[in-house]
C-alpha cells in the first residue's frame, strides 16, 4: 500500500508541474496575441453544397444514384469592369517594362 501511495503522490506532483507549465505557455501565447484558432463562419448554402458533395461521393462508393449537386449562379463582371482591369494591368506591365529598361 505504501508503494501505491508514493506512486499516487508522484503522479499528483507531475500533474501540478505540468499544469503550471501549461499555464505559463498559455500566458506566453496570450502575451503574443495568439488567442487560439479563429473559426470563420460558413453560409448555410456553403454547408449545403459540402453536404451534397459528400452524399454524392458516398453514393458513388455504394453504387447508388443521387441527384446532382445544385450550383449557385455565377456572378459576371460587366464589360466596363473587365476593360478597367485590362487597362490597369497593361499600365502595370508598361511601368514594369520601363523599370527593367532602366536597369
Amino acid at each position: 500500500m505504501a508503494n501505491l501511495s508514493s506512486v499516487l503522490d508522484q503522479l499528483q506532483q507531475e500533474r501540478s508541474r505540468l499544469t503550471s507549465k501549461l499555464e505559463g505557455l498559455s500566458n506566453a501565447l496570450s502575451a503574443l496575441g495568439a488567442s487560439g484558432p479563429r473559426r470563420i463562419g460558413m453560409s448555410a448554402a456553403g454547408r449545403a453544397r459540402i453536404a451534397a458533395a459528400q452524399r454524392l461521393r458516398w453514393a458513388k462508393v455504394k453504387g447508388k444514384k443521387v441527384a446532382a449537386i445544385p450550383t449557385a449562379k455565377r456572378r459576371r463582371m460587366s464589360a466596363s469592369a473587365i476593360a478597367r482591369i485590362r487597362l490597369a494591368q497593361k499600365t502595370r506591365w508598361a511601368r514594369w517594362r520601363r523599370e527593367q529598361k532602366r536597369r
